[in-house]
């Protein structure tokens, strides 16, 4: 599995924020008003991939007072850090494309709630994407000390 790459989640964020906005130009006096419940969802997914990022990078580097952890254990967090910036990517574009597709209705009372709504979702649709970039960079192995050495020497070279 290789990581997440960065460039491909603005892209679709990107596309998906464009297909949500042209929908939501005919559709979106049908939809009931958007809940607030997904912004502190998607902090506190954040913040519990943040803190497993955090034990797990120590873990992994062997810091003092703690315990080896299973390889199998790191394969599967960085699934789920691969699999949470994809997803988060995508809530990102619908509420990007949310946002952007009531952007020139916030005289009106329903469409500025749904707009505040979503541009807090995106946001904490973002701060997801960041807290799994940083749960998959603490699934890496650290290089050898012996490895870290001649990749420096080679490029002073």
């Amino acid at each position: 599995m290789k990581p997440s790459r960065p460039l491909f989640l603005v892209a679709l964020v990107i596309v998906v924020a464009l297909i949500t906005w042209a929908v939501l130009r005919s559709a979106y006096v049908s939809l009931p008003p958007l809940p607030w419940t997904a912004v502190p969802t998607l902090l506190l997914l954040a913040l519990g991939e943040g803190f497993t990022g955090f034990n797990l990078l120590r873990r992994i580097r062997r810091k003092p007072n703690t315990k080896p952890v299973e390889p199998l254990a790191v394969a599967r967090t960085a699934a789920l850090g691969k699999a949470s910036a994809h997803t988060a990517a995508l809530i990102a574009g619908v509420f990007g494309g949310f946002a952007a597709s009531l952007a020139d209705s916030l005289d009106k009372s329903t469409p500025r709630h749904d707009f505040f709504v979503s541009i807090g979702t995106f946001l904490a649709a973002v701060v997801l994407v960041g807290a799994a970039f940083f749960l998959e960079y603490a699934c890496r192995v650290p290089k050898d000390p012996d490895e870290e050495r001649r990749d420096r020497n080679a490029s002073r070279a």
